[in-house]
Parts: structure tokens; sequence; C-alpha cells
């Protein structure tokens, strides 16, 4: 016979964004804790709303099953003295294991015989495995946590009911002293206390108490009555918004889609501003016409943690919170109107951009510098080249915005709609709303070449000024998201086809730096900045290029010499396709081999060829100079590979008839430079030694 269990946290409101990651670690946490207990189940359920946490388990085991375990004990020399008589090892081994010396047998392991027992062991009921949880729910973890009233315990909200039924009984247990029960609760607003009778009546009598704890259920319902309200008043679907969509959901336990209007002198308002009062401070959907200019309209959409009783007291409460909103954003708007872009920029010299860094000036110059660098990697015509130092020069105009001071997060945004509007290149516009792409690690990149140029210098700048004032990330604190930059210049290189050597272009920066000592800081963090930018690099090839199972070729292409992120990107998807290949062992094999040895070797040596003594190390070196005449041309990866395939054979013969560590020096360090060289080319695609090959 199996069981259904139901186990539902319940608290005070949690923020929207917690509620899936908690619903789904209480899952898996739950979900281990029965496994480790050798306890089966059938399914397992989620379900949440902004009150509760909650799982559903069908098809539970009735108990673990009894099992009978061999125990090891001391050896049979310690257990038996000299004249055969049992002795305080062996009885105190019996009596720890509950048996007695009757049940004592013995095994031999690796020669020796020991003592053993037959253990068995009484399973637990599914009840007393239940009651072990009372040690799991605690840990669960959260982005912030809080205290309540005297207590000392830390959870993301105060616990205020605790809801554990195996079928129709109580399992008891606690949870912040908050006893376990059959009670749950219904909606704050419309609903009652609700006493189950069993596990499985869970879903539906809290339906009636209007609460949806069905997460998808609640969204489909949503999208039903906002789909419905579009195609009565022809409006075009606001769903495209996805985010905004899930944050709602995990806003209401019983929802009601309503529409309401505002004054449509607010349309003169940048649109993007009303979108984002509209929808990042109210959590409303904008409103657009269903045609082809999908024309801004003076309504929203919201929706109601309730039912459509009252909906329009409801309507008229909200439509006053924007109305009052949009006042603000248009008087904000009004007044950056009277300033040019000039005016802005000559505030930004007395903004910090950070106490150790100086203004917000100082970081457009810096920005532009390192842009007027990056360009020519970025293929740009000359048209656009001509375009950078006026974007690079106004690029954090917007930051001194009243509007942006307001809505923080249209940063970029604002500085591309006021250039537009002030009649900048449109191209300069596109490109200052592009500046902070990609805003999240797998966020939107910028689609322009300008765009992408001031992202990139932007984000370059800021690591290496951060670095250069020993403001590092360390552990999971990361202040200014400089993991998230560093990832956003891998993504934007891989994108835009971005092929340069990262130290080269750090030194290049380095000497656009007046201060010294900074320029020297600039040069000291070099390896400390690439190893950054390659960790991120390691988790893009992780991620988006599927290679999170081939950790040896991550590591060699991210150990090598290599400091172009595209090539590290190309030479990581040739190994892994070569690995599926017959003749890889073979190449792999001969140049660990010279890399074993090159470790031997000087870091300053040279090779002479008058100390060649046999036709093998002739032969290598003749092929050593070919190779490096080929690597020194325009290759790509699949054609670097392929040199050193050639490579491979004249390495075997020469470790075929060629004594590396010859008794005579000067020939052995001769041969070993000789190694080294090989080795110093192939580290400019990977440290082959690294690869696993089977």
């Amino acid at each position: 016979m199996t069981h259904s269990l139901l186990l539902e946290i319940g608290l005070e409101d949690m923020p929207a964004k917690v509620i899936v990651p908690a619903a789904e670690q209480l899952k898996d946490k739950v979900s281990v804790h029965f496994k480790d207990h050798d306890m089966s189940f059938d399914s397992i359920q989620v379900f949440n709303t902004p009150r509760r946490l909650a799982v559903k388990i069908e098809g539970l085991a009735e108990g673990q099953k009894d099992k009978t375990e061999s125990v090891k004990g001391p050896a049979k020399r310690i257990a038996l003295d000299d004249e055969g008589n049992w002795t305080k090892a062996a009885i105190g081994f019996t009596r720890g294991q509950q048996a007695s010396i009757d049940d004592i047998t013995f095994k031999t392991i690796k020669g020796e015989e020991y003592v053993f027992v037959e253990k068995h062991i009484k399973g637990l009921s599914a009840e007393e495995v239940i009651q072990k949880l009372e040690g799991v729910l605690p840990s669960l973890s959260f982005p912030v946590s809080m205290k309540w009233g005297t207590h000392s315990y830390r959870y993301i909200r105060p616990v205020h009911w605790l809801t554990v039924l195996l079928d129709e009984k109580v399992v008891d247990m606690t949870l912040f002293d908050v006893p376990s029960g059959r009670e749950t609760r219904g909606h704050r607003f419309l609903g009652q206390a609700v006493t189950l009778d069993h596990a499985n009546d869970y879903q539906a009598r809290l339906k009636e108490e209007h609460v949806l704890v069905d997460r998808n259920e609640r969204q489909a319902l949503i999208i039903s009555q906002i789909q419905a309200l579009c195609t009565d008043n022809n409006w075009k679907d606001p769903l495209d918004n996805k985010e905004l969509l899930e944050e709602v959901t995990d806003l209401v336990e019983y929802p009601t889609a309503f529409y309401g209007s505002f004054s449509d002198e607010y349309l003169v308002v940048p649109e993007k501003v009303l979108e984002t009062a509209m929808a990042d401070h109210q959590r409303y959907f904008p409103v657009r016409l269903d045609d082809d200019q999908a024309k801004f309209l003076p309504y929203f959409i919201a929706v109601r943690n309730g039912n459509a009783e009252y909906i329009e007291k409801v309507r008229k409460g909200n439509e006053k919170v924007l109305s009052a909103r949009l006042a603000d954003a248009a008087f904000f708007y009004d007044e950056d109107r009277k300033l040019s872009i000039d005016d802005f920029v000559n505030k930004l010299s007395t903004v910090s951009f950070h106490e150790k860094l100086g203004s917000l000036y100082d970081k457009q110059e810096r920005l532009t510098a390192i842009a007027h660098l990056l360009a020519p990697y970025f293929d740009m015509t000359d048209e656009q080249i001509g375009l950078i130092e006026r974007t690079g020069m106004m690029a954090k105009f917007d930051l001194v915005t009243q509007t942006v001071n307001e809505f923080t997060s249209l940063q970029g945004d604002i500085a591309g709609i006021f250039a537009a509007e002030r009649g900048e290149d449109r191209q300069i516009a596109d490109a200052l709303s592009e500046q902070y792409l990609p805003k999240s690690t797998d966020g939107r990149l910028p689609e322009t070449k300008l765009g992408a140029l001031i992202s990139a210098a932007d984000k370059l700048d800021s690591l290496l000024s951060f670095f250069s004032v020993d403001m590092i990330p360390s552990g999971s604190n990361d202040p200014f998201a400089l993991r998230r930059q560093a990832m956003g210049i891998v993504r934007i290189f891989k994108a835009f086809n971005v092929s340069v050597q990262l130290d080269k272009l750090i030194n290049a920066i380095a000497e656009t730096v007046i201060s010294v000592e900074t320029k020297a800081s600039y040069m000291q963090n070099t390896p400390v900045v690439i190893d950054f930018i390659k960790d991120r690099v390691d988790q893009l090839l992780s991620g988006e290029e599927g290679l999170s199972e081939d950790y040896d070729v991550r590591q060699a292409v991210l150990e090598s010499n290599q400091t172009d992120i595209l090539a590290l990107i190309d030479h990581a998807g040739v190994l892994t396709y070569q690995k599926k290949q017959p003749g890889f062992k073979a190449v792999v094999e001969s140049l660990t081999r010279v890399s074993n040895l090159a470790e031997k070797a000087d870091d300053e040596c040279s090779i002479s060829t008058d100390l060649f003594e046999t036709q093998s190390e002739k032969n290598l070196y003749e092929a050593l100079l070919k190779a490096e005449e080929l690597m020194s041309e325009d290759l790509n990866a699949d054609q670097q590979w392929q040199v050193f395939a050639e490579l491979h054979p004249v390495i075997d013969d020469f470790f075929d008839h060629t004594m590396v560590m010859a008794e005579d020096t000067s020939v052995r360090n001769n041969r070993l430079a000789l190694l080294k060289r090989i080795d110093d080319l192939s580290s400019g695609f990977a440290r082959f030694d690294r690869l696993v090959i089977k």
C-alpha cells in the first residue's frame, strides 16, 4: 500500500522572484531526503503562491525495507588472545552492534581474517522518515532572509503555519516553533481557514477559498483573461513581456485581469518611459493598437489578486496611482528637455564614477580611447569610425538627467532617445541606447557595430579600472557586476567576430593612461584580468557551446598561452570534434610527450643546428620551422590542428631514433630546447597534456 503526502509551509507574502526557486529547492530537498532514506515514491508535484511553498507526493512507500548489514570489526588476532578467549575489543565491538559474541563470524580480507557480525536493521515507517524532514525544511537558502519576533533563526519570511498530512493523518513536527497540523489558509481577503481531511483534498479545497496553488493554472488564467481583453478592444497582445508575466503570476493567489486608462496628454512622454512607469514600477501591461503601427494607447492592463467584485473601485485606484507616476515622469522629462546634451556632458566632471576612479567624464574619456583601439577589430567603415569620438564623449550624459534619476533602469535608453530628439546621428543614438547591453549574463546583445564597440570598451574600462585599484570580485561578492561585464565582453567579441590578443590590447590601453602608477597597475594586473575573462569563456563553453561534459577540452584551451577569446572558442570546438576522430590520440600523445620533456628545458635556451647528431632531429627542426611559418599565417582553427597533425609523425620518429637525455650536456640541452620550442608553439593552441585520451 502506498500513501499521499502533503507538506505546506505557510508564510507572509514572499518577493515574487524568490518563489519559484524556493519551491523547486523544497522539491529537490524533499526528493533527496526520501531517496537518501531508501523511500520510493511515484511522483512529486510542487505548488506555490506568494504565501505558501508546498509539495505533494504520490505513491509514497509505507516505509523503509528491513535490511541486514555485514559489519566489519577488529582483526582476528586482536579479537582473540593467545589462549583463544575473546578480548575486550571483540566484546566491545559486538555490544556496539547490539549483538553477542555468538554472532561473530570471520572473513578474510587481503590475506587477514577479521571479525564480522550480521546486523539486522528494522526499517523506519513512512511517518518516522517524514518527521526527519524537520531538519531539512530550515535549510532552504534564499538571496535575502529575515528574523522576526525574538527568534534567532532566519528565513525568507515569518512562518505562520505548517501543514503535514500523510493521507488523513497529521505527522507531528515543527518548523521554527510552529507545530504541524491539518489546517491551511485560503485567500487573505476572500477565503477562510481550511481544515483538510486528506492530503488529496489540498488543491480542490483551496480553490474553493480563492487560492490557485498550481502556478501553471494561475498563469494560464492570467493569459486567457488578458487575451480576452485584447480581443474585445482590438489591442495587441502584450504577453511578449515574459518577465512581467512571470512576476505577476507570483504576485497573486487568485488573478483577475482588468484594464484602466490614463490621460492621453502623457503620450508626449517617450514610450520607453511610459512602459517603465507601468511595467517596472506598477506591474501593469502597456497597451498598443493591434495594427501595423502598433500605436501606443492611453490604457493599461493590470492583474488583481482577487475576484471581479468591486473591480470598478480597483480600476479607479490603479488609475489614480499611475496618473501620479506619469505626472512625475512628464515633469522630469520636460525639465530635461530644457537642456542640451552638452549641458549634461559638462555636469559629468562634477559627478563621481567611483571615489578611486575619478568622475563620469573621466570614465567617458577612458572608454573613448579604448573604443578607438578596438575599432579596427570590429571591421568598421570610415563613417562609423568617425562617429566614435562623439559617441564615446557623450556616452554617460543621461546619468545626470532627472528622468534617469527617477527611472534608473532606463540608463542608455534615455541617452538614445534624447540624442535622437536633439538631432544627433541615428547611429550614435542607437549606439548610446545599446551601450549597457547585455544587461544580464544571457541578455540581449547590441545589434549595431558602434553600439557593440562602445559597450565592449565601457566594460573593458570597468574591468581594468576596478582591478587596478584592487577591487577584484571574490566569492559571491561582486558589487560592480564585473563578472557580468566580463561575460558581456566575451559574448560581444564572439557575436561580432572580434579577434584580438587580450594581452596586447591591454598593453595598448595602458599606453593611453597618463598616470604612471595607473599604467603600471594595468600592466601588473594583465594576467589576472585575462584569467578573469577566461573564466567567463569557460562559462560560455560549458553553457552556450554545450561543452559542460568536456572539462579536459575546456582546461586544455583555457590554460594555453592563447588570449584571443574567439580563438579559444574555436580551438575548443576543433578539439571536441577531433576527439571523435581516429587520429586524435596519436597527435595528443606525441605533443604531450613533447610537453613533459620540455619542462626540463631552461627558460632561456636556444637551438644550435651544429649540435644535431641524428637525421631525425634535423627532420624535426625542419618540420618545426615549417610549422612556425604556417602558424604565422592567418589560419583558422581547423588548419592549425592540421599543422600539429602533420608534425606528430616527425615527433614520433624523433623519439624513436634520438635519445633526448643524452650524456653530453650540450646535446641534451639542445634537444630539450628543440622540444620546448615545439611546446611553445602548440601551447598557443592548447595544453595538449591536459587532454584525456582513451
